[in-house]
């Protein structure tokens, strides 16, 4: 990768191919209902270098890309949401399918636990309940639900209930592939259906109750993690330090 001068900004996908600490997939294939005709989602982190946020424009958030089905998350960001219990960015630090990690990126996996709380009963819930919405308006309109989202949506109760049970994430169906499949091939009528759903979510609010899962997700522990990450980063040999250092070393600095 080239040196830039402090005025360029880098490519958001050479971030992505330069700087990942985590790549995993997910969607079905993740889930365990992957078809022959299942597409392959990939998701990941990258660590965009301190030095980038010495500048006026700062890194990308998230990065769509490179290649087709491929979205990541700035490792900041990432943490942020997964704080706050989004159940895309906390199912892909649980997803059995890692195509790539490194030091940090293991140091991230090992902190999955920190991000889990009593919180994720109203993001999972509230996440569900759009989904719900939009398979009501499907109903209404042609008289069926498109069925993928609904036999997704189903796995998502199940994941969040039990979730709430064991404290646990786990995103492969196991033995109710074929039950879920199912519903999505249009087999299983939409009342009962929509029966399971509504016992779905009370058993997740009956979950609540019991839940091992700490009231707050650790906020202190992931905020030591970035700001050591943060830190060795801007310590770390990177042609976007040499730049700076370069920059200061010549003199330029504060010159009048």
């Amino acid at each position: 990768m080239r040196p830039q001068t402090p005025e360029e900004h880098p490519d958001p996908q050479d971030l992505v191919r330069d700087h990942t600490i985590y790549s995993c997939v997910m969607g079905s294939r993740a889930f365990g209902l992957a078809t022959e005709t299942s597409d392959t989602d990939r998701r990941g982190v990258f660590l965009a270098p301190t030095p980038l946020f010495w500048r006026f424009h700062k890194p990308p958030t998230h990065v769509e890309g490179p290649g087709e089905e491929r979205f990541s998350w700035e490792l900041e960001r990432f943490c942020e949401l997964a704080l706050r219990g989004n159940p895309n960015v906390l199912e892909c630090l649980h997803s059995p399918l890692v195509e790539h990690v490194d030091d940090t990126g293991r140091e991230l996996l090992a902190l999955r636990g920190a991000f889990l709380s009593r919180q994720v009963h109203g993001t999972f819930t509230r996440y569900a309940l759009g989904q719900r919405r939009k398979l009501d308006a499907d109903v209404r309109t042609t008289g069926a639900p498109r069925w993928k989202h609904a036999m997704h949506l189903l796995r998502l109760l199940q994941s969040a209930r039990d979730l709430l049970r064991s404290g646990e994430l786990r995103l492969d169906v196991g033995d109710r592939r074929e039950p879920l499949l199912a519903v999505k091939r249009g087999e299983v009528p939409w009342a009962e259906v929509d029966a399971r759903m509504v016992r779905l979510a009370a058993e997740t609010d009956e979950a609540l109750r019991h839940t091992p899962l700490p009231p707050e997700p650790d906020h202190a522990r992931v905020a030591g993690f970035l700001h050591r990450v943060r830190r060795a980063s801007a310590c770390a040999p990177d042609p976007y330090q040499e730049v700076v250092q370069g920059v200061v070393g010549g003199g330029r600095v504060g010159q009048r």
